[in-house]
Protein backbone atom coordinates (compact mmCIF):
# COMPACT_ATOMS: atom_id res chain seq x y z
CA UNK A 1 0.00 0.00 0.00
CA UNK A 2 1.35 3.15 -0.85
CA UNK A 3 2.06 5.60 2.08
CA UNK A 4 -0.93 8.28 0.76
CA UNK A 5 -3.42 5.71 0.00
CA UNK A 6 -4.34 5.07 3.41
CA UNK A 7 -7.99 6.04 3.27
CA UNK A 8 -9.15 3.02 1.55
CA UNK A 9 -7.38 1.33 4.05
CA UNK A 10 -9.15 2.68 6.73
CA UNK A 11 -12.70 2.06 5.31
CA UNK A 12 -11.92 -1.43 5.58
CA UNK A 13 -10.99 -1.03 9.23
CA UNK A 14 -13.12 1.32 10.59
CA UNK A 15 -14.98 -1.16 12.42
CA UNK A 16 -11.74 -2.31 14.15
CA UNK A 17 -11.05 1.25 15.17
CA UNK A 18 -14.33 1.59 16.48
CA UNK A 19 -14.59 -2.07 18.38
CA UNK A 20 -10.79 -0.34 19.88
CA UNK A 21 -12.42 2.99 20.72
CA UNK A 22 -15.17 1.36 22.76
CA UNK A 23 -12.88 -0.59 24.52
CA UNK A 24 -10.82 2.47 25.58
CA UNK A 25 -14.04 4.45 26.91
CA UNK A 26 -15.67 1.46 28.82
CA UNK A 27 -12.03 0.35 30.47
CA UNK A 28 -13.41 -3.06 29.36
CA UNK A 29 -9.48 -3.76 28.56
CA UNK A 30 -8.31 -3.80 32.30
CA UNK A 31 -6.09 -6.03 34.01
CA UNK A 32 -5.36 -8.44 30.95
CA UNK A 33 -7.72 -7.95 28.20
CA UNK A 34 -5.27 -6.67 26.06
CA UNK A 35 -3.52 -9.11 23.92
CA UNK A 36 0.42 -8.78 24.41
CA UNK A 37 1.82 -7.72 21.27
CA UNK A 38 4.64 -10.49 20.36
CA UNK A 39 5.92 -12.04 17.24
CA UNK A 40 3.31 -14.28 16.63
CA UNK A 41 0.38 -11.76 16.88
CA UNK A 42 1.59 -8.59 15.49
CA UNK A 43 -0.38 -6.97 12.93
CA UNK A 44 2.21 -6.60 9.75
CA UNK A 45 3.34 -3.59 8.99
CA UNK A 46 3.94 -1.89 5.79
CA UNK A 47 7.34 -3.11 5.62
CA UNK A 48 5.99 -6.88 5.68
CA UNK A 49 7.07 -7.63 8.51
CA UNK A 50 6.10 -8.27 12.46
CA UNK A 51 7.21 -5.98 14.96
CA UNK A 52 7.40 -7.24 18.53
CA UNK A 53 7.28 -4.54 21.03
CA UNK A 54 9.04 -5.11 24.25
CA UNK A 55 7.66 -4.97 27.68
CA UNK A 56 7.01 -1.84 29.45
CA UNK A 57 8.28 -2.99 32.88
CA UNK A 58 11.84 -3.85 33.33
CA UNK A 59 10.59 -5.59 36.31
CA UNK A 60 8.84 -9.21 35.25
CA UNK A 61 5.34 -9.25 36.46
CA UNK A 62 4.19 -12.91 34.79
CA UNK A 63 3.32 -15.90 36.07
CA UNK A 64 2.06 -16.15 39.86
CA UNK A 65 2.69 -13.47 42.37
CA UNK A 66 5.36 -14.01 45.19
CA UNK A 67 4.10 -14.88 48.59
CA UNK A 68 3.22 -11.57 50.33
CA UNK A 69 6.13 -10.27 52.34
CA UNK A 70 4.56 -7.75 53.87
CA UNK A 71 0.89 -7.10 54.77
CA UNK A 72 1.40 -3.28 53.65
CA UNK A 73 -1.72 -2.09 51.73
CA UNK A 74 -0.92 0.80 48.66
CA UNK A 75 -3.40 2.37 47.24
CA UNK A 76 -3.63 4.19 43.90
CA UNK A 77 -5.68 7.06 42.77
CA UNK A 78 -5.89 7.36 38.49
CA UNK A 79 -7.65 10.33 36.74
CA UNK A 80 -8.16 7.79 33.90
CA UNK A 81 -8.52 3.51 33.40
CA UNK A 82 -5.90 1.09 33.40
CA UNK A 83 -7.35 -0.40 30.48
CA UNK A 84 -5.88 3.24 28.07
CA UNK A 85 -3.10 1.91 27.07
CA UNK A 86 -1.20 5.26 27.72
CA UNK A 87 -0.69 7.06 30.80
CA UNK A 88 -2.73 4.96 33.19
CA UNK A 89 -2.33 1.73 31.66
CA UNK A 90 1.37 2.64 32.37
CA UNK A 91 1.40 3.14 35.81
CA UNK A 92 -0.64 0.18 37.01
CA UNK A 93 2.33 -1.24 35.29
CA UNK A 94 4.33 -0.17 38.02
CA UNK A 95 1.15 -1.34 40.96
CA UNK A 96 1.33 -4.67 38.91
CA UNK A 97 4.94 -4.80 39.58
CA UNK A 98 4.80 -3.71 44.10
CA UNK A 99 2.67 -7.03 43.47
CA UNK A 100 4.63 -9.44 41.71
CA UNK A 101 7.93 -8.31 43.18
CA UNK A 102 6.37 -7.34 47.19
CA UNK A 103 3.61 -9.35 47.58
CA UNK A 104 1.77 -6.02 48.85
CA UNK A 105 -1.82 -5.48 48.50
CA UNK A 106 -2.94 -3.13 46.45
CA UNK A 107 -6.12 -0.95 45.66
CA UNK A 108 -6.78 1.45 43.03
CA UNK A 109 -9.67 3.88 42.18
CA UNK A 110 -10.34 5.01 38.38
CA UNK A 111 -11.13 7.92 36.60
CA UNK A 112 -10.41 9.95 39.89
CA UNK A 113 -11.19 13.86 38.77
CA UNK A 114 -8.70 16.15 39.54
CA UNK A 115 -10.24 18.24 42.37
CA UNK A 116 -11.71 17.75 45.95
CA UNK A 117 -13.64 14.61 45.24
CA UNK A 118 -9.76 12.95 45.03
CA UNK A 119 -8.89 14.29 48.94
CA UNK A 120 -12.25 11.81 49.72
CA UNK A 121 -11.10 9.11 47.68
CA UNK A 122 -7.84 8.87 49.28
CA UNK A 123 -9.03 9.25 52.80
CA UNK A 124 -11.37 5.98 51.64
CA UNK A 125 -8.08 4.25 50.57
CA UNK A 126 -6.50 5.15 53.84
CA UNK A 127 -9.62 4.06 55.61
CA UNK A 128 -9.24 0.58 54.27
CA UNK A 129 -6.10 0.23 55.40
CA UNK A 130 -3.53 1.82 52.93
CA UNK A 131 -0.88 3.29 54.35
CA UNK A 132 0.60 4.34 51.15
CA UNK A 133 -0.82 6.06 48.50
CA UNK A 134 0.50 7.08 44.85
CA UNK A 135 -1.78 9.76 43.23
CA UNK A 136 -1.13 9.44 39.28
CA UNK A 137 -1.79 12.71 38.11
CA UNK A 138 -0.63 16.43 37.98
CA UNK A 139 -3.68 17.88 38.83
CA UNK A 140 -3.77 15.91 42.50
CA UNK A 141 -1.06 18.16 43.63
CA UNK A 142 -2.11 20.32 45.90
CA UNK A 143 -4.91 17.75 47.45
CA UNK A 144 -2.65 15.19 48.07
CA UNK A 145 -0.15 17.52 49.74
CA UNK A 146 -3.60 18.47 52.15
CA UNK A 147 -4.06 14.54 52.90
CA UNK A 148 -0.35 14.22 53.58
CA UNK A 149 -0.74 17.19 56.08
CA UNK A 150 -3.52 15.46 57.50
CA UNK A 151 -1.95 11.78 57.53
CA UNK A 152 1.67 12.45 58.45
CA UNK A 153 1.27 8.10 59.18
CA UNK A 154 0.47 7.68 55.83
CA UNK A 155 3.27 7.79 53.07
CA UNK A 156 2.14 9.86 49.49
CA UNK A 157 3.65 10.02 45.86
CA UNK A 158 2.65 12.45 43.64
CA UNK A 159 3.57 11.77 39.79
CA UNK A 160 4.61 14.84 37.55
CA UNK A 161 4.73 17.78 40.41
CA UNK A 162 6.90 19.08 42.71
CA UNK A 163 5.53 20.15 45.97
CA UNK A 164 6.85 17.18 48.83
CA UNK A 165 6.93 17.26 52.57
CA UNK A 166 8.39 14.72 55.51
CA UNK A 167 6.15 12.34 54.07
CA UNK A 168 5.12 13.07 50.49
CA UNK A 169 7.31 12.40 47.53
CA UNK A 170 6.86 13.86 44.15
CA UNK A 171 8.37 11.48 41.04
CA UNK A 172 9.12 11.81 37.64
CA UNK A 173 10.97 11.03 34.90
CA UNK A 174 13.05 13.57 32.08
CA UNK A 175 11.00 12.03 29.83
CA UNK A 176 12.26 15.40 27.56
CA UNK A 177 15.25 13.01 26.63
CA UNK A 178 12.29 10.76 25.01
CA UNK A 179 11.05 13.21 23.52
CA UNK A 180 14.40 14.48 21.83
CA UNK A 181 14.85 10.94 20.27
CA UNK A 182 11.50 10.67 19.56
CA UNK A 183 11.94 14.22 17.32
CA UNK A 184 14.88 13.08 15.19
CA UNK A 185 12.60 10.11 14.32
CA UNK A 186 10.01 12.43 12.87
CA UNK A 187 12.44 14.98 11.56
CA UNK A 188 14.03 12.28 9.38
CA UNK A 189 10.41 10.54 8.59
CA UNK A 190 8.77 13.71 7.71
CA UNK A 191 8.42 14.25 3.50
CA UNK A 192 6.18 17.78 4.27
CA UNK A 193 8.10 19.45 6.84
CA UNK A 194 5.19 19.71 8.60
CA UNK A 195 5.02 17.55 11.84
CA UNK A 196 2.18 17.76 14.46
CA UNK A 197 1.69 17.08 18.02
CA UNK A 198 -1.77 16.91 20.05
CA UNK A 199 -0.73 18.23 23.05
CA UNK A 200 -2.75 18.26 26.63
CA UNK A 201 -2.48 21.65 28.53
CA UNK A 202 0.16 24.08 28.23
CA UNK A 203 1.64 23.55 31.33
CA UNK A 204 5.71 23.49 31.92
CA UNK A 205 5.83 19.67 31.50
CA UNK A 206 4.25 19.59 28.41
CA UNK A 207 6.23 22.81 26.67
CA UNK A 208 9.38 21.00 27.96
CA UNK A 209 8.51 17.91 26.24
CA UNK A 210 7.51 19.40 22.93
CA UNK A 211 10.72 21.75 22.90
CA UNK A 212 12.86 18.67 23.50
CA UNK A 213 11.04 17.02 20.31
CA UNK A 214 11.47 19.82 18.07
CA UNK A 215 15.25 20.26 19.16
CA UNK A 216 15.14 16.82 18.08
CA UNK A 217 13.50 17.10 14.58
CA UNK A 218 15.84 20.69 14.43
CA UNK A 219 19.18 18.23 14.95
CA UNK A 220 18.12 16.52 11.92
CA UNK A 221 16.24 18.32 9.84
CA UNK A 222 16.15 21.75 10.11
CA UNK A 223 13.35 22.82 7.20
CA UNK A 224 10.74 21.26 9.58
CA UNK A 225 8.20 22.54 12.00
CA UNK A 226 6.16 20.98 14.62
CA UNK A 227 2.72 22.73 15.05
CA UNK A 228 0.68 22.52 18.01
CA UNK A 229 -2.76 21.81 18.87
CA UNK A 230 -4.23 22.09 22.52
CA UNK A 231 -6.76 20.03 23.82
CA UNK A 232 -6.42 21.53 27.61
CA UNK A 233 -7.30 17.90 28.50
CA UNK A 234 -5.48 14.68 29.79
CA UNK A 235 -7.72 12.75 28.16
CA UNK A 236 -10.59 13.28 25.92
CA UNK A 237 -10.83 10.95 22.98
CA UNK A 238 -13.15 12.40 20.37
CA UNK A 239 -11.28 15.66 21.00
CA UNK A 240 -8.22 14.20 20.57
CA UNK A 241 -9.64 12.57 17.21
CA UNK A 242 -10.78 15.93 15.79
CA UNK A 243 -7.64 17.91 16.29
CA UNK A 244 -5.50 14.96 15.07
CA UNK A 245 -7.55 15.24 11.83
CA UNK A 246 -7.09 19.06 12.08
CA UNK A 247 -3.15 18.49 11.93
CA UNK A 248 -3.41 16.25 9.14
CA UNK A 249 -5.59 18.73 7.51
CA UNK A 250 -2.82 21.42 7.23
CA UNK A 251 -0.56 19.07 5.90
CA UNK A 252 1.23 17.54 8.56
CA UNK A 253 2.49 13.34 7.63
CA UNK A 254 3.58 12.72 11.18
CA UNK A 255 1.33 13.23 14.22
CA UNK A 256 3.17 12.82 17.66
CA UNK A 257 1.09 13.54 20.77
CA UNK A 258 1.15 14.16 25.07
CA UNK A 259 -2.29 12.80 25.39
CA UNK A 260 -3.32 9.75 28.03
CA UNK A 261 -5.38 7.33 24.84
CA UNK A 262 -3.80 6.05 21.58
CA UNK A 263 -6.72 8.12 19.35
CA UNK A 264 -3.93 10.73 17.66
CA UNK A 265 -2.26 7.00 16.39
CA UNK A 266 -5.67 5.44 15.19
CA UNK A 267 -5.78 8.72 13.64
CA UNK A 268 -2.44 8.18 11.98
CA UNK A 269 -3.12 4.57 10.54
CA UNK A 270 -6.46 5.80 8.98
CA UNK A 271 -5.48 8.48 7.22
CA UNK A 272 -2.02 6.84 5.88
CA UNK A 273 0.95 9.09 7.74
CA UNK A 274 2.85 8.18 10.47
CA UNK A 275 2.96 8.10 14.43
CA UNK A 276 4.61 8.79 16.93
CA UNK A 277 2.99 7.17 20.57
CA UNK A 278 3.65 8.31 24.28
CA UNK A 279 3.11 6.66 27.30
CA UNK A 280 3.24 2.73 26.43
CA UNK A 281 3.59 0.99 23.40
CA UNK A 282 0.69 1.93 21.11
CA UNK A 283 1.84 0.51 17.79
CA UNK A 284 -0.33 -2.62 18.29
CA UNK A 285 -3.07 -0.19 17.00
CA UNK A 286 -1.57 1.45 14.57
CA UNK A 287 1.12 -1.00 12.99
CA UNK A 288 0.91 0.64 9.64
CA UNK A 289 1.27 4.11 10.85
CA UNK A 290 3.52 3.39 13.97
CA UNK A 291 7.20 4.69 14.24
CA UNK A 292 8.13 4.41 17.62
CA UNK A 293 7.44 5.98 21.22
CA UNK A 294 8.24 7.71 24.45
CA UNK A 295 7.56 4.93 26.83
CA UNK A 296 7.09 5.15 31.24
CA UNK A 297 9.01 2.43 32.92
CA UNK A 298 7.50 2.93 36.39
CA UNK A 299 8.27 -0.37 38.08
CA UNK A 300 11.26 -0.52 39.60
CA UNK A 301 11.13 3.31 41.09
CA UNK A 302 7.82 2.27 42.88
CA UNK A 303 9.19 -0.68 44.01
CA UNK A 304 12.68 0.70 45.46
CA UNK A 305 10.62 3.11 46.77
CA UNK A 306 8.13 1.00 48.31
CA UNK A 307 10.51 -1.83 49.33
CA UNK A 308 12.78 1.23 51.39
CA UNK A 309 8.93 1.84 53.49
CA UNK A 310 9.20 -1.95 54.40
CA UNK A 311 12.85 -1.72 55.26
CA UNK A 312 12.22 1.31 57.72
CA UNK A 313 14.63 3.47 55.21
CA UNK A 314 12.17 5.65 53.21
CA UNK A 315 12.55 9.49 53.14
CA UNK A 316 10.78 11.60 51.11
CA UNK A 317 12.28 12.89 48.19
CA UNK A 318 11.66 14.55 44.51
CA UNK A 319 12.96 12.50 42.17
CA UNK A 320 13.56 13.08 38.42
CA UNK A 321 15.48 10.31 36.84
CA UNK A 322 16.48 10.19 33.35
CA UNK A 323 17.71 7.22 30.81
CA UNK A 324 20.50 6.02 33.06
CA UNK A 325 17.65 4.98 35.42
CA UNK A 326 15.24 3.39 32.79
CA UNK A 327 12.45 5.25 34.66
CA UNK A 328 12.04 6.67 30.74
CA UNK A 329 12.67 4.65 27.67
CA UNK A 330 12.60 4.59 23.93
CA UNK A 331 10.26 1.87 22.67
CA UNK A 332 11.97 -0.46 19.95
CA UNK A 333 12.12 1.35 16.27
CA UNK A 334 9.84 -0.28 14.26
CA UNK A 335 10.39 -0.87 10.07
CA UNK A 336 8.42 2.36 9.72
CA UNK A 337 10.84 4.24 10.44
CA UNK A 338 13.08 6.17 7.60
CA UNK A 339 16.25 4.57 6.46
CA UNK A 340 19.25 5.78 8.74
CA UNK A 341 17.36 6.46 11.55
CA UNK A 342 18.51 3.91 14.30
CA UNK A 343 21.97 5.01 13.70
CA UNK A 344 21.16 8.66 14.47
CA UNK A 345 19.13 7.87 17.56
CA UNK A 346 21.67 5.36 18.84
CA UNK A 347 24.33 8.23 18.23
CA UNK A 348 21.67 10.71 20.55
CA UNK A 349 21.12 8.30 23.01
CA UNK A 350 25.24 7.60 23.90
CA UNK A 351 25.65 11.13 23.38
CA UNK A 352 22.75 11.63 26.42
CA UNK A 353 23.86 8.69 28.58
CA UNK A 354 27.52 10.41 27.88
CA UNK A 355 26.28 13.70 29.67
CA UNK A 356 24.73 15.57 26.63
CA UNK A 357 21.85 17.76 27.59
CA UNK A 358 19.62 18.07 25.00
CA UNK A 359 18.96 21.85 26.27
CA UNK A 360 22.24 23.35 25.44
CA UNK A 361 22.67 26.08 23.20
CA UNK A 362 22.36 28.26 21.23
CA UNK A 363 18.59 28.02 21.65
CA UNK A 364 16.19 30.54 20.46
CA UNK A 365 12.48 31.32 21.35
CA UNK A 366 9.85 31.26 18.39
CA UNK A 367 9.66 35.08 18.62
CA UNK A 368 13.32 35.27 17.99
CA UNK A 369 15.11 35.81 21.03
CA UNK A 370 17.93 34.13 22.50
CA UNK A 371 17.31 31.74 25.77
CA UNK A 372 20.18 29.41 25.93
CA UNK A 373 23.80 31.05 25.03
CA UNK A 374 25.72 28.95 23.04
CA UNK A 375 27.97 26.45 24.86
CA UNK A 376 25.23 27.00 27.93
CA UNK A 377 22.90 24.39 29.17
CA UNK A 378 19.56 25.23 30.50
CA UNK A 379 19.31 24.59 33.96
CA UNK A 380 16.83 22.44 35.78
CA UNK A 381 14.61 25.06 37.30
CA UNK A 382 14.08 26.46 34.16
CA UNK A 383 13.35 23.40 32.39
CA UNK A 384 11.05 23.13 35.00
CA UNK A 385 9.10 25.99 34.79
CA UNK A 386 9.39 26.91 30.77
CA UNK A 387 6.12 29.01 29.45
CA UNK A 388 8.13 29.29 26.05
CA UNK A 389 8.79 27.33 22.62
CA UNK A 390 12.17 27.31 20.74
CA UNK A 391 12.04 28.85 16.86
CA UNK A 392 10.40 25.58 15.04
CA UNK A 393 7.42 25.47 16.82
CA UNK A 394 3.79 26.95 15.57
CA UNK A 395 0.69 26.82 17.98
CA UNK A 396 -1.91 26.02 15.60
CA UNK A 397 -5.03 28.24 15.94
CA UNK A 398 -2.64 30.80 17.95
CA UNK A 399 -3.24 34.67 17.23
Amino acid sequence: MNHFQGKAWAASRLAAVFLTILLLLSGCAAHGGFKTATAGNTPVTRAGQRHSFPPIVAIDIGGPASAAQSDLKVGFIFNGRVGDFGFTYAQNQGALALIRELGVDVLTREMVPPDEQSMDIMQELIDEGCTVIFSCSFGFMEFTYAMAERNPGVRFFHCSGYMTSDNMSAYFGRMYQMRYLTGIVAGLRTETNLIGYVAAHPIPEVRRGINAFALGVKSVNPDAAVNVIWTNSWLNTGLERDLALELVRIGCDVIAQHQDSLLPQIVAEEEGIWGIGYNSPMGFFSPNAYLTGAVWNWGPYMVGEVRKIIDGTWEASNYWGGLETGIVMLEELTENVAPGTQEAVDEAMRRIISGFDVFTGPIYDNMGGIRVPEGQIMPDSEKLSITWFVDNVTEVGAP
